[in-house]
């Protein structure tokens, strides 16, 4: 695996390591990057922990040309499920990279030393990496900075008020020679970046990645039965954990278009390729009240490398995404060939696991519609964690308040249903009502109607059922409700 092997640029996988360009061919298209740094690369500071991106052990950093190729951004991502065809073009940094030319270490490793922040040391290249990226973004990062920022990471021994300190104190050591701020946004890193951009298609076999909407809706046309790969925070899992022999791969991730947002008179439009990172930053932008729900949407680096559109494609019935965009009214745009339709996402959802998507068909955008004068709205997670857990249940409540009545309700949920839907019953039930405590108990009783929960590991029927009414009511203690607190039989405890 190396530039002097008689490939061809379009059958080789190219990305730079240590300032090296690295040339990969004749590998499997479900070779993670994990797989490639311990067996291929032999570097194997990095581990494999859970193999889901869920301990953080994997963590290694990417850095990618931006669109207008003026400049680097660098990510935490989670190697062992990040297929390495789609790093092609990119930086790949891992906790070897860090250490200088002279031996010594890199501030945010001298931090962890000098913090006593390792014991058995099996996760500490994974906080390392994930605190590296965060250096290079911050001088100086806040302790929320820091939590964020290793949200992702998991520590069975040494606890984790010493990594946060070796967080918080990092930008205090001299400033490294190997790969301080500067040396990440340097010329010569930019022109190295630059030269690997290619000008047509990657293909080999079993892998494709296309350049346009419409080299993909070709290939896909070609290929239905074909995998579409974005971020691959659920198919790197079919990968390593159900050990599933994939279809060949189309991977979007390269084509322009879908790696753009803009807004329009509709709304905000989010293409399918990008990140949930940006994705989130945009309705987080326009909608402030969802910042913590984006904050519990995965770890930083599951963000980093998953999509919006790939979880909504994806469907789970207890997405985090999809009760907040159903309750907003959002729209998809659907692309086979060359016909293109929008359909609103609560019409998406047909069943579990069943999507109205014809074959050869994928998902271009996402629109979310702009923020309306005297809209209120809140969506509320319940996990049995903060960070890092998969949804009891999840509310999203959209209502419009005119006056001392309640206009246009859309309330949505993930976990109650074998899809995300809309509770028409208790919106009927609120809609031009009194904005009154009563209104809302009867709405609350509403829910009934609209679902019959599921019993799983997770949390019970009656649970479910119980604590969707009381994220109804806590959303109207929260938009000016009554201050009289509900009472004790109506307030249910967390999942545990």
């Amino acid at each position: 695996m190396s530039a002097g092997e008689p490939h061809s640029p379009a059958d080789t996988v190219r990305f730079l390591l240590d300032g090296e360009l690295v040339s990969a061919s004749d590998l499997a298209p479900t070779l993670t990057v994990l797989e490639y740094l311990r067996d291929i690369a032999h570097r194997t500071g990095t581990k494999e922990g859970c193999a889901e991106g869920d301990c953080g052990a994997c963590t290694v950093v990417l850095g990618e040309l931006a669109a207008d190729g003026a400049r680097v951004g660098y990510r935490a991502v989670n190697s062992c499920i990040r297929l390495l065809p789609t790093i092609d073009g990119q930086e790949l940094i891992t906790v070897e990279s860090l250490q200088e030319r002279d031996g010594s270490l890199h501030p945010v490793q001298q931090s962890m030393v000098d913090n006593h922040a390792s014991q058995c040391g099996f996760c500490t290249p994974g906080f390392v990496m994930s605190l590296f990226a965060l250096y290079l973004q911050s001088p100086s990062p806040s302790r929320e900075q820091v939590l964020e920022a290793i949200s992702g990471n998991l520590c069975r021994c040494t606890g984790y008020r010493p990594i946060i300190d070796a967080g918080l104190l990092m930008g205090g050591y001299p400033t490294p020679g190997k790969w301080s701020r500067e040396a990440a946004a340097s010329s010569v890193r930019l022109q190295a970046l630059q030269a690997l951009r290619r000008p047509r298609a990657m293909r080999f076999p079993g892998f494709q990645a296309p350049r346009s909407c419409d080299e993909l809706a070709a290939a896909l046309e070609a290929d239905p039965a074909a995998v579409l790969l974005a971020g691959g925070t659920d198919i790197g899992l079919w990968v390593t954990q159900q050990l599933r022999d994939l279809p060949s791969i189309i991977y979007i991730g390269e084509v322009a278009e879908l790696k753009c947002i803009r807004s329009d008179a509709a709304g905000i439009v989010i293409g399918a390729a990008v990140p949930l990172t940006e994705g989130w930053g945009a309705i987080v932008a326009a909608y402030p009240q969802l910042a913590e729900l984006a904050q519990r949407f995965g770890s930083p680096p599951v963000r980093n490398s998953g999509t919006l559109c790939g979880n909504i494609a994806n469907g789970s019935p207890i997405g985090d995404a999809m009760p907040v965009l159903i309750a907003l009214g959002a729209e998809i745009e659907l692309r086979r060939g060359t016909h293109t339709r929008h359909l609103p996402l609560e019409r998406f959802y047909l069943g579990y696991q069943r999507k109205d998507l014809a074959s050869g068909e994928f998902i271009v955008a996402v629109t979310v519609p702009a923020a309306k004068v005297g809209q209120r709205l809140a969506s509320y997670k319940l996990s049995k964690r903060f960070d890092q857990d998969i949804s009891a249940l999840c509310a999203a409540f959209v209502v419009d308040h005119q006056g001392d009545r309640i206009g246009a309700v859309r309330i949505a949920f993930g976990g109650l249903a074998a899809v995300p839907a809309r509770a028409r019953a208790t919106e009927a039930a609120l809609s031009g009502r009194p904005w009154s405590e009563d209104s809302f108990e009867i709405a609350a009783a509403a829910l009934a109607q609209d679902f019959q929960p599921l019993t799983d590991l997770r949390a019970s029927s009656a649970y479910r059922l119980q604590a969707a009414g009381n994220l109804l009511r806590r959303f109207y203690l929260e938009h000016g409700g009554s201050s009289v607190p509900l009472r004790t039989a109506q307030i249910a405890a967390a999942p545990t």
